[in-house]
Order: structure tokens, then C-alpha cells, then sequence
């Protein structure tokens, strides 16, 4: 999902500063804020083509999301939350820790901000090899998943239109449909981008890569 889906979720965050780390926010309030128990709490079926995540965008440009170390201090210790380079943030709520009103703490002193935003990728299937709903579905899950559980804030989000394919080097897609088997090539960035298209997501067909795929972007365009 491009950055400009992320629904701004709250203000820049800071906290009192300490001797190194500090404290950051508590664990609850952020899978609060970003939805999560709510998107977890939904059938499976609603939800089983996509995956939320936290979007972390440090205020200084100069500090990269990679840059950014979090963890959570609960009863049984300590743990760092892994952060992609991209500053996406994956979490499955914790019931423990939300119950102990677990705390988390970042690397960045006082005076540096980072906001928060959520955005979702749809899941590439397993394998090289699926039908065309599994993947292209996503589309309008993401949609009906925004509307239902972003509330207000679904109306800043534009709709999403397509899915694009990211992958470690130049692939190729073949969708294998009845009227012909159709070819994508990946561009210059290794990218496929895809819009569902109706007629296709009702006859299923299967869809072949020839590598798979790190990660489906779900984008406006």
C-alpha cells in the first residue's frame, strides 16, 4: 500500500526522556488506535486476503525507519518488535500484554517524533501457483475492511484499485483463462501491477509466477 493511504491515526508521539530508552506508548493504546483487536476479532473470511500493518514515518528526514528500535517491556522480559526498512510495523495483539498494560519503549530521544499510520498489503498465496480470487479478492476485502473498521477516517482513504506484485528480480505472471492464456511482464522496478477484473474473478482462473513474489502492495492507482 503507497504512503499515501495511511490514515493518520493520532498525533506525533513523545514521551518523557530518560536515561537512554524511554517510554514510548502503552502497547493497548497503540493496537487500540490502529484497530488491530478489532481486525482480528473479524471472521476469517473477511479478512484472510490481506494483512494490516503500522506505518512508522519519522518527523526528522534524516532519520530512517530501520533507524527506529521498539520494545516492549511486559512482565516476562523484554522484546524488539521488528520493523521492516520500509517502516512497516506487523503486530498481532497480545491479550497478555494488553491485560498487564505492557508498556513500549523507543531508541529516539525526546526531541525526535515519529507518526503512526496504518495501511494494509494483500497476502501472496503460498506457492507460485494460485487462482485468481485468492489474490485479486483482496481488493475488495481491503475496501470493505477500511469502511467497516476504520469508521470516519474511511473517508480519507481513496479506494484501492490495485494490487502490485514486488519481486526479488524480473518475473513473469501468466493468468491461464478460457479465452487464452494472458502474460505480464514485470517493469524496471521488478513490478507487476494488476486490477481485478470482474469477469475474471467469477470464471477463477489460475494464475502462474515464475518467482514468487516478496510482497503484494495494495495501491490507489
Amino acid at each position: 500500500m503507497k504512503k499515501i493511504l495511511l490514515v493518520p491515526l493520532f498525533c506525533l508521539l513523545h514521551a518523557s526522556a530518560f536515561a537512554e530508552d524511554r517510554e514510548w506508548i502503552a502497547y493497548a493504546k497503540l493496537i487500540d488506535k490502529l484497530k488491530l483487536d478489532k481486525f482480528y476479532a473479524s471472521p476469517i473470511g473477511g479478512r484472510d486476503k490481506v494483512t494490516l500493518y503500522a506505518m512508522l514515518t519519522p518527523k526528522n528526514k534524516g532519520i530512517k525507519p530501520s533507524d527506529v528500535v521498539l520494545t516492549v517491556a511486559h512482565s516476562a522480559g523484554k522484546q524488539v518488535l521488528p520493523i521492516t526498512p520500509e517502516g512497516k510495523l506487523f503486530l498481532v495483539p497480545n491479550a497478555a500484554w494488553i491485560k498487564e498494560d505492557a508498556k513500549i519503549w523507543t531508541n529516539l530521544p525526546t526531541s525526535e517524533k515519529v507518526g503512526v499510520g496504518f495501511g494494509m498489503d494483500a497476502l501472496v498465496p503460498d506457492g507460485r501457483q494460485w487462482r485468481y480470487s485468492r489474490l485479486m479478492g483482496s481488493v475488495a476485502q481491503s475496501n470493505e475492511l477500511i469502511k467497516t473498521h476504520a469508521g470516519l477516517l474511511s473517508l480519507l482513504v481513496p479506494t484501492i484499485k490495485t494490487v502490485v506484485l514486488q519481486f526479488p528480480k524480473p518475473a513473469q505472471l501468466t493468468i491461464q483463462g478460457k479465452s487464452g492464456a494472458k502474460l505480464y511482464n514485470s517493469d524496471a522496478k521488478n513490478q507487476i501491477r494488476l486490477a481485478p477484473e470482474l469477469a475474471l474473478l467469477q470464471e477463477d482462473p489460475l494464475m502462474l509466477v515464475s518467482e514468487r513474489p516478496g510482497a503484494a502492495e495494495l495501491d490507489t492507482e
